[in-house]
């Protein structure tokens, strides 16, 4: 299939996912396609436990149902179409589906950023205020909290599409990547793209940078917290409580820094591995965070055994 390249006017976009390492698209497609049904498949099982498990009807269970469904949103908004691609070719994207990936990327990213803020928020208190827990962490909480995380991210994104749809294409219209990233976009543009970079990487700064310094706050006064509990084995508790929350907060803030650094030192690596970097950051943290709650929350696994065996 070959792509237009130089229109006076584009209409749409093709996505060009791993081409210069087409052996790649053999590979991570079974992987990429398992991890995508464990995140959709885990995700959804934790969102109908929490739902019908009465127990579990606690803000932070609440939360964490928030979580899911992010991940869930993200899932279904990168990688169906970058299965597409390797399995049919079907690069062509809309304008107006491009734009709409790329706000939902970016917007739902920075609410699963958010959110871990807030669950980091929950687990200060539960450690360091127990007492004061249930009159702080109560459900007027979670929905003010829940309220925040849209709002917030939800008006500071927005003008990241709007400033990458309001650009003129009129030469190249094949994105470099598998999704519609919004700097692999503008930079087809024939405009000038200094505020799209700009707010892109103020924004993002702003956003996660900032969520990311609370959070580590967060827990180091937990673990200060800890480090001063002198009742036997409850040190081992609260960092058991903690650890899955932090184990994954550290992922997903490792696995973007990582993206950042090899954008920065592209000319020094292929320029396929920020691609799957950032590829894979949509579904791996989803896949990994409804299963660590799992393991390690047993009133979660508990509320699991029990719908299974009603079911059985």
């Amino acid at each position: 299939m070959t792509y237009n390249s130089s229109i006076t006017d584009v209409s749409e976009f093709f996505l060009n996912c791993f081409v210069r390492s087409p052996s790649w698209q053999c590979w991570l497609s079974l992987p990429l396609s398992l991890l995508f049904l464990l995140a959709m498949g885990a995700n959804a099982t934790l969102l109908i436990t929490i739902r019908l498990e009465a127990s579990l009807h606690e803000p932070m269970y609440y939360l964490l149902s928030l979580l899911s469904l992010l991940d869930i949103v993200l899932c279904l908004t990168v990688i169906p179409k970058v299965l597409l691609i390797f399995w049919f070719d079907l690069r062509p994207i809309s304008f107006s589906a491009c734009f709409l990936q790329m706000y939902i990327m970016n917007c739902f990213l920075a609410m699963e950023s958010c959110t871990f803020l807030v669950m980091a928020y929950d687990r200060y208190v539960a450690i360091c205020h127990p007492l004061r827990y249930p009159s702080i962490i109560t459900d007027q909480f979670v929905a003010k909290a829940a309220i925040f995380i849209v709002a917030r991210n939800a008006l500071a994104t927005v003008p990241i599409p709007i400033l990458s749809a309001r650009l003129h294409y009129c030469q190249y219209n094949v994105i470099e990547n598998c999704i519609c990233a919004n700097l692999s976009v503008s930079k087809l543009s024939c405009n000038d793209v200094t505020i799209n970079r700009l707010y892109q990487f103020a924004g993002g700064w702003t956003l996660l940078g900032s969520d990311l310094i609370l959070i580590f706050l967060s827990y180091s006064f937990i673990l200060r917290a800890v480090l001063r509990l002198k009742a036997k084995g409850a040190a081992a508790k609260a960092l058991s409580t903690c650890g899955s929350h932090f184990i994954l907060i550290l992922f997903f803030s490792t696995i973007l820094l990582v993206f950042v650094f090899t954008h920065v030192a592209k000319k020094r690596i292929s320029p396929d591995v920020p691609i799957l970097l950032n590829v894979l950051h949509h579904v791996i943290p989803a896949a990994l965070n409804p299963i660590v709650y799992g393991v390690r929350t047993q009133e979660i696994k508990q509320g699991i055994l029990k719908l299974l065996r009603k079911g059985l």
